[in-house]
C-alpha cells in the first residue's frame, strides 16, 4: 500500500528541510492535535501515540539531503516507511511530498488507510507552519 501526502510549500531551503526532518525531536510540533504521547527514545528514534491507535516507534533510516529523508517502523510486526520527498522551488523554498508505504494484508489496508492519509497530510500541513 502507498499513500502520499498532498504536496506542501515551505519557505524554507530543501536542505534546510531536511535538517529539521532529520531531528526527530521536531516531529512532536508536526503531530496532530489528538498525540496523547511523544517521546525521544534514541537520537534518531521515537515513539508517539494518536488517541485510538496503537503506539507506533519509528526511527530515521537514511537521510539524503537535500533530496529526502526516509523514517522507517522499528517493530516488523507493522512494516512501513515514511519518506519525505524534498523539491528545492528556490533558494528559501521547498515543496514537500509524503510518502507512506506498508506492507499490510488487504483487510489492514483497508482499516488503515483512512487514518493514515489523514495523518501524513496533518504531518505535511503543519510542516508549513515551521
Amino acid at each position: 500500500m502507498e499513500l502520499n501526502s498532498n504536496k506542501v510549500t515551505v519557505n524554507k531551503s530543501a536542505a534546510d528541510v531536511c535538517t529539521y526532518l532529520g531531528d526527530v525531536k521536531n516531529f512532536e510540533e508536526l503531530m496532530p492535535e489528538n498525540i496523547n504521547k511523544f517521546e525521544v527514545i534514541r537520537e534518531n528514534a521515537f515513539v508517539f501515540g494518536l488517541s485510538g491507535m496503537p503506539e507506533i516507534a519509528l526511527e530515521i533510516k537514511e537521510i539524503d539531503s537535500p533530496n529526502t529523508v526516509t523514517l522507517g517502523a522499528i517493530s516488523d510486526k507493522i512494516p512501513f516507511t515514511l519518506i519525505a520527498n524534498v523539491e528545492a522551488i528556490d533558494e528559501n523554498t521547498s515543496e514537500v511530498e509524503l510518502v507512506f508505504t506498508g506492507k499490510f494484508n488487504m483487510m489492514m489496508a483497508m482499516m488503515v488507510k483512512g487514518p493514515v492519509s489523514k495523518f501524513i497530510d496533518t504531518l505535511a500541513t503543519n510542516l508549513t507552519t515551521v
